[in-house]
């Protein structure tokens, strides 16, 4: 078991904040797809807080990390059983919806019981755009040593990433880029990391981020740091049996080890680590205890 209490008797843990979408996903596992008109019978359920930051979260509180969302859940039915199950994982949270009842996006996932590939239906963070957080709200936060955007709630992003930069020491900013979004405009010219995935595209007048990752499945991560030195590193082979928030899984190791002090190619490695050990359980958290391992 990984003994995070080793990383200093007098060090309290890194602090990572994850800024954006929350999600309840309703997963589904067949060895069918349904046609048209069609009812199959799963084989497996799960229900599951979901979403990009969200997920990150949960893997960089299991890593041992203090980990905080800041996202939008609302006091209504679906975004308390999303908040049950973070905070059950260790995941602190922050509300912007301030104690109101909002719509959350429920999403339908289901998981090819044969190959481990996902699909997903998701309405994302288009019930519940323009909610933002303010300063006041983030002085409360304890400080970050790192951030992750993922871009879903655009203006929290802005406000969370002004936020961020304004801090003494500087967090270290990275994005989870796995599609482009209109808001990453604004945002990759301050990242100090983007993690990308190999269908990113940015249009040529976007600014760049300091130092870029981007993965390609199961073909070596490429990188190149700040300094501009680049490399590829392995992704080992594993037998698949899940892909729903591999990259998420991912992410959050990615920040987690940044935190630490790693340098970009040691970071990649222990994402590498923890992405693939998530690819290997069926289920959305069954994984976790051996993520924790090392």
């Amino acid at each position: 078991m990984r003994d995070t209490a080793a990383e200093s008797p007098q060090k309290p843990p890194v602090t990572c904040w994850f800024a954006g979408l929350t999600t309840l996903d309703v997963i589904h596992r067949s060895a069918v797809r349904p046609g048209p008109n069609e009812k199959i019978t799963a084989v497996r359920q799960d229900v599951s807080a979901g979403g990009p930051a969200a997920n990150a979260a949960v893997i960089a509180a299991t890593l041992g990390a203090r980990a905080l969302l800041i996202s939008a859940m609302g006091t209504g039915p679906v975004g308390s059983a999303a908040r049950g199950d973070l905070e059950h994982h260790g995941v602190e949270i922050h509300d912007t919806a301030g104690g109101r009842e909002i719509p959350i996006a429920v999403s339908a996932v289901l998981v090819d019981d044969v190959t481990g590939d996902r699909s997903v239906v998701s309405p994302d963070a288009t019930l519940t755009n323009g909610l933002d957080v303010t300063c006041v709200e983030l002085d409360a936060l304890p400080r970050p040593d790192v951030v992750l955007l993922d871009g879903h709630h655009p203006d929290l992003a802005r406000s969370v990433l002004a936020y961020a930069l304004a801090l003494e020491p500087r967090p270290l900013i990275v994005l989870d880029a796995g599609r482009w979004r209109p808001v990453f405009a604004d945002l990759l010219g301050s990242a100090d990391v983007a993690a990308r995935s190999a269908d990113f595209r940015a249009p040529d007048d976007t600014a760049a981020s300091r130092a870029v990752v981007t993965t390609h499945g199961s073909a070596p991560v490429t990188w190149q740091d700040k300094d501009g030195r680049n490399g590829s590193t392995y992704v080992p082979n594993v037998q698949v049996r899940d892909t729903l928030g591999a990259g998420d899984a991912f992410h959050g190791a990615l920040c987690v080890a940044l935190a630490r002090g790693a340098g970009l190619e040691s970071a990649v490695q222990e994402a590498i680590r923890v992405a693939s050990i998530r690819v290997q359980h069926v289920g959305p958290r069954s994984w976790l205890e051996y993520a924790a391992c090392a």
